[in-house]
């Protein structure tokens, strides 16, 4: 019979080891590339890629985006 640890060793993935600020892998849910959006699309996808790599994010809320799309220049123009 195996002897069961009393302390089992736990890995947390989600921990960012190493030097730089941001981690340089991040899982996705979706595919990284945006070769299929118009280039309009492809700036803000990759914008929103960059807030979330920074702030190690995998998902955003509609503030975060609004504040992603603003950063971009985007204002919303009077009816």
């Amino acid at each position: 019979m195996t002897p069961v640890s009393a302390d089992p060793v736990f890995v947390d993935r989600r921990s960012h080891r190493g030097n730089s600020p941001t981690p340089e892998y991040e899982r996705r849910q979706f595919t990284n590339s945006h070769e299929e959006l118009s280039p309009g699309a492809q700036e803000l996808a990759r914008a929103i890629d960059q807030y979330k790599l920074h702030h190690r994010r995998r998902f955003i809320t509609y503030e975060e985006m609004l504040l992603v799309i603003t950063s971009l220049g985007y204002r919303k123009e009077d009816a």
